[in-house]
């Protein structure tokens, strides 16, 4: 699986960062116990089992002359019932572009994950991967209240065969 994440400011990690350590230490799911070295906030693009040739070139000159992106937070939800906790993003025009374009570029690549589809995707911020629709309340008060804002600045790939990550960058 190779996917195309963004990546958020210093400030907008910092919050969602905080948020995860709130709902670890009240003894609820959270990101904070994942502690592989590629675990970091960041919003998914797409996602397939592999990028076609000359793919990963195409897609960091494309997230190089988007970024940054202004990312607007939105309220805690639980995706599907008794999936992911998440802080919904809003999908202000530039994103949804964005998104678009990775998806003309990622035409032809095998193992289109449906969930990231343009008219299917919900942009969103992970907090738990597995959590109950039942905790949803509690989750709120403790991801906090208000809806941070920032920015997307940076992308990424993640290689689940290899379980690293690259930077989609743009550089030479």
């Amino acid at each position: 699986m190779r996917t195309v994440e963004l990546v958020c400011s210093p400030p907008l990690e910092e919050t969602v960062r905080a948020a995860w350590d709130r709902l670890a230490a009240a003894g609820m799911s959270s990101l904070a116990r994942n502690i592989h070295p590629t675990n970091r906030p960041h919003l998914t693009l797409a996602s397939v089992d592999e990028f076609p040739p000359g793919t990963e070139r195409r897609l960091a000159d494309l997230c190089a002359a988007a970024l940054p992106l202004p990312a607007r937070i939105e309220r805690v939800e639980v995706l599907d019932g008794s999936a992911p906790l998440v802080w919904l993003v809003r999908p202000v025009p530039e994103l949804v572009a964005l998104h678009g374009a990775v998806w003309d570029v990622l035409a032809g690549a095998p193992g289109q994950n449906p969930w990231h589809l343009p008219g299917r995707w919900i942009p969103h911020l992970s907090l738990a991967l597995r959590f109950r629709d039942a905790d949803r309340r509690l989750a709120r008060a403790l991801a906090g209240a208000d809806r941070p804002s920032g920015e997307f600045v940076a992308a990424r790939s993640y290689d689940g065969e290899t379980r690293t990550v690259s930077d989609l960058d743009g550089r030479p």
